[in-house]
């Protein structure tokens, strides 16, 4: 059992920057890779980034890509998920998941964060 709690969203400007956090329960974390997802109001969920057990590979959506950086620390079970140049468009509720099948940079998610909001103003 996994339990994943996320913090570090909040209200920016465009053009700011936001480092989210996501800390996970549970001895085995270093057994799981990691994603971020997003849902913004009206959408489906979509993936955002993701990153191997070992830290070693990581993946992101092509509307992030130069701009978020994905990283974890398996000492302190915690995953993080920089966000650079922040535009309106990133404004939305973003989740941490673990994966315990991430094969071919696909997030198949075991465990899910309560989510934490993000909102950049124009």
């Amino acid at each position: 059992q996994v339990q994943l709690v996320e913090s570090g969203g909040g209200l920016v400007q465009a053009g700011g920057s936001l480092r989210l956090s996501c800390a996970a329960s549970g001895r085995t974390f270093s057994s799981y890779a990691m994603g971020w997802f997003r849902q913004a109001p009206g959408k489906e969920r979509e993936f955002v980034a993701a990153i191997s057990w070992s830290g070693d590979s990581t993946y992101y959506v092509d509307s992030v890509k130069g701009r978020f950086t994905i990283s974890r620390d398996n000492a302190r079970r915690t995953v993080y998920l920089q966000m650079n140049s922040l535009n309106p468009e990133d404004t939305a509720i973003y989740y941490c998941a673990a994966d315990s099948r991430y094969r071919n940079n696909v997030v198949s998610p075991d465990y899910w964060g309560q989510g934490t909001q993000v909102t950049v103003s124009s």
